[in-house]
């Protein structure tokens, strides 16, 4: 599965109501750290699939969903168990130290 996109008006029920955990990355097309990490999250959502959920939220395009979680920097990851946020990651990481948190989590 590839990752999926939200927006301010789908977040809740595409990572609140959701029945498997889902990493939440907060990004932006002029963001180059955003840039970095985007291959490896693809390729963690085929690994993961049906597991967890990787979603994208633009900041620039949906600014809500970021501001009510207090994000200041980006990328900024936010891993979400039964609707709530349970665990953060800021800035970019290897495709292995996301892989790591992701564990750890789950």
């Amino acid at each position: 599965m590839a990752t999926i996109a939200a927006t301010d008006a789908t977040f809740d029920e595409v990572v609140k109501q959701s029945d498997i955990p889902v990493v939440v990355d907060f990004w932006a097309e002029w963001c180059g750290p955003c840039k970095q990490i985007g291959p490896a999250l693809e390729e963690l959502s085929a690994e993961y699939d049906g597991k967890i959920k990787i979603v994208k939220v633009n900041v620039d395009e949906n600014p809500g969903s970021p501001a009510a979680l207090g994000v200041r920097g980006i990328p900024a990851l936010f891993l979400f168990k039964g609707g709530e946020a349970v665990d953060q990651k800021i800035g970019a990481a290897p495709k292995a130290a996301l892989k790591d948190w992701i564990d750890a989590a789950v």
